[in-house]
């Protein structure tokens, strides 16, 4: 949507009614999350109601509000993990979404895409200037140390923050004490902020 930043932070919201977020792109530009039945249609969400749905989960009693703007952009994805293992075909190398896809709950899809292109551009101009093909036979199992645990810290981040439509109240009490536990627990906000902000590319250090 077009509007100046909602906070100076990324805001994510656990609810009753499902999951939000609210990420930053630029000055002027929002990027609105909002968990929905991935076989729903887009009919069925005017922008009257994505602000309502919006306006409950991230109400909260810190005063903060959601400042509203135009919403020039809308789909409905169905989040999924996947993994190609190796990232190459022959002479083909792969990289970004097109080895790895994560769902957008642990923000690492352009942050993975960037540590790949960074790995196989130091391959590639060892190969050019040397002739070695060493880094890039290296290549897919040191861009995949690193793609494992994005995929699983993604995983994490989505199971502990949405609702599944085989949930339990044992699996929704599980996610609100993990939950609880990263909000009061210093060890645990310093593991999840490691791996948020994106650990260090293997073998590049």
């Amino acid at each position: 949507m077009e509007a100046p930043p909602a906070t100076d932070e990324l805001i994510y919201a656990y609810h009753d009614r499902g999951f939000a977020l609210i990420s930053t792109r630029s000055p002027t530009i929002q990027r609105l999350y909002l968990q929905c039945d991935p076989n729903d249609s887009l009919e069925n969400w005017p922008d009257a109601r994505i602000w309502r749905e919006l306006h409950a989960r991230l109400a909260g009693d810190d005063g903060w509000k959601l400042t509203e703007g135009r919403i020039f952009q809308k789909g409905i994805v169905a989040m999924r993990s996947f993994v190609l293992e190796p990232m190459r075909c022959g002479r083909l190398f792969l990289a970004g979404d097109a080895a790895h896809i994560v769902p957008p709950t642990g923000a690492k899809g352009l942050n993975l895409a960037a540590a790949d292109v960074r790995v196989l551009s130091r391959a590639l101009g060892v190969y050019y200037k040397r002739g070695s093909e060493e880094q890039l036979s290296q290549y897919s199992d040191t861009a995949l140390r690193r793609v494992w645990r994005a995929e699983h810290f993604s995983w994490w981040m989505t199971s502990m923050l949405h609702h599944f439509h085989d949930e339990t109240p044992f699996h929704h009490r599980l996610q609100r004490s993990q939950l609880q536990y990263v909000t009061t627990s210093r060890a645990a906000a310093a593991s999840l902020a490691e791996n948020y902000v994106g650990l260090p590319v293997p073998g590049l250090t």
